[in-house]
């Protein structure tokens, strides 16, 4: 399971970061993006809560 950031649509609003830190980075552009790592069983709970909180959507853990 990986998270993934949907560059085309992300607004930078930081949310995701602030919830899942150990998936979920601000990249230089000022717009979110998930670290290239399979989701640890103890982070998937958060991952998916940042998805779910995410403003725009952008955001899938798969």
């Amino acid at each position: 399971m990986k998270g993934f950031v949907d560059k085309n649509t992300c607004i930078g609003c930081g949310l995701c970061p602030s919830i899942c830190e150990d998936i979920f980075y601000m990249d230089d552009d000022g717009l979110a993006n998930a670290f290239d790592v399979e989701i640890a069983d103890h982070v998937v709970a958060s991952a998916k809560e940042a998805a779910e909180s995410c403003p725009t959507a952008s955001i899938t853990v798969e």
